[in-house]
Formats: C-alpha cells, structure tokens, sequence
C-alpha cells in the first residue's frame, strides 16, 4: 500500500460532508469492530484474528460503540456530525480507501453499507436503559 497523498484533515475538509470527529469515530469504530467480530482462538490456542469485516458488521460494530459511548444521544451526536443513515458511515470508509487510508477486499463495495439498520429505530426505539 503507497503512502497517501493527503492527510485525513484535507480529505475531508476537501469534501465537505463529515467532520473530523466523525472520521474518527468511525476509525476507532473499525477497531472496536475488528476485535468484536474476528478475535477468536484457533484450537491450537493461539489468536486467529482476520483484519477484515463487511461493511455490515462495521455499521453494527459502530452503532454499539456509539450506544456504549452516548446512549439515548447516539443518533444525536451523530446527526450533528451529517451521519444520518449507514450509508454516511460507507461514504467515510470509501473516502479513506479511495486516498489510501483503508484497504478494502476486491468485493467490498460502498452499497454494503447501505440500509444496514434504521437510525431511528437502532438508537431511539431499540434502546434500553440497563440499571443494573
């Protein structure tokens, strides 16, 4: 993989549409993600962790770290940085694998993330407060 051209700041001041908070959740998000859905022990044992999830599993990778992080405000602080539907969370991703920030698998294509889940139902009507 070539060393990008442009930093994550000018990607995206360049484009417009997310702000740099969002770009940053959605990368801890792939993190959180990974380790959600990949981390495993192989019957040897060992770690067999695979670096790759589908943009299906990263949209609900992302929805728990933002009901973990914000609660009931999730799909508020969301909104506040354009990210409206799954599809924002795709449209960040191919930006930062159209300039070199992310990989992506030769299937992977931004129509994964659309569709995903409903915000409002994944964050408003589903939500539960846990008082235990």
């Amino acid at each position: 993989m070539e060393k990008p051209l442009k930093s994550i700041e000018q990607i995206f001041k360049q484009d417009g549409r997310y702000p740099l908070e969002a770009v940053e959740f959605v990368r801890e998000g792939l993190s959180f993600t990974v380790d959600r859905y990949n981390s495993s022990t192989g019957s040897s044992g060992w770690s067999t962790t695979r670096r790759h999830v589908t943009g299906a599993q990263l949209c609900e990778g992302l929805r728990e770290l933002a009901q973990k992080r914000w609660g009931f405000l999730a799909r508020h602080v969301l909104k506040k940085w354009n990210v409206t539907d799954t599809g924002d969370f795709g449209e960040i991703v191919f930006l930062l694998v159209q300039n070199g920030w992310m990989q992506k698998q030769p299937d992977d294509s931004i129509d994964d993330f659309r569709g995903v889940f409903d915000f409002v139902e994944a964050f408003d009507q589903s939500y539960e407060i846990n008082l235990d």
